[in-house]
């Protein structure tokens, strides 16, 4: 039986809210969204912020683009349409773990203003903390961990963001970070000594 508005029965009214479990776990949720070219760094970065963030008592959940697509997205390609729907499950997903009182850091290419404001407001613009891994292409490129660069300039793969399909820069995310010019772990302090105060009950 297909579901429709007479079959969905939302139970948020009776389910412990956000509050409760920020209390709980002693800190306050918050979606830290890294978008930036493939090779920039984002999910390496994700890590150590994680580690950092850990030592700190602090509750998170790592959600890549890769380990995305393996498993709730495995049906999605790369056209505008998918990358749109890929976002927007990742949003509605960040959203649970917002009400879990859990920090979320997705790594994500999200190319556009357009597909990153979906996600903006999907999570809501006071929990969305927007970071930009801002690697040049030629550096991405040279480091082509994945090799997926020369795959896409060989045209054996389409649509791919900064080759044939384009990436819009934020204009005005709260975290720039050059990862071509720090460390990963200067990048991931970077990230920990701005959002830190925005998580921790005080």
């Amino acid at each position: 039986m297909s579901a429709n508005s007479n079959n969905i029965h939302p139970t948020f009214d009776r389910i412990l809210g956000r509050e409760d479990k920020e209390s709980f776990l002693n800190q306050k949720a918050k979606v830290i969204w890294m978008t930036g070219l493939s090779g920039s760094g984002k999910t390496t970065v994700a890590i150590a912020l994680e580690q950092k963030l850990k030592e700190k008592g602090v509750l998170t959940q790592v959600l890549d683009g890769d380990n995305v697509r393996v498993g709730i997205n495995n049906n999605l390609g790369f056209t505008v349409e998918d990358r749109t729907e890929n976002i927007r499950r990742i949003a509605e997903v960040s959203k649970l773990f917002l009400n879990c009182g859990v920090v979320t850091i997705n790594c994500f290419v999200s190319p556009t203003i357009e597909i990153r404001d979906q996600a903006k407001t999907i999570i809501g613009s006071d929990d969305f903390v927007e970071v930009f891994i801002n690697t040049p292409i030629e550096v991405c490129e040279q480091r082509d961990v994945k090799g997926l660069y020369k795959k896409a300039r060989a045209g054996e793969i389409k649509n791919f963001t900064g080759i044939d399909s384009p990436f819009e820069a934020p204009e005005s995310p709260l975290i720039d970070v050059k990862t071509a010019s720090q460390s990963i772990d200067e990048s991931a302090e970077q990230i920990l000594q701005v959002i830190l105060p925005q998580i921790t009950k005080g």
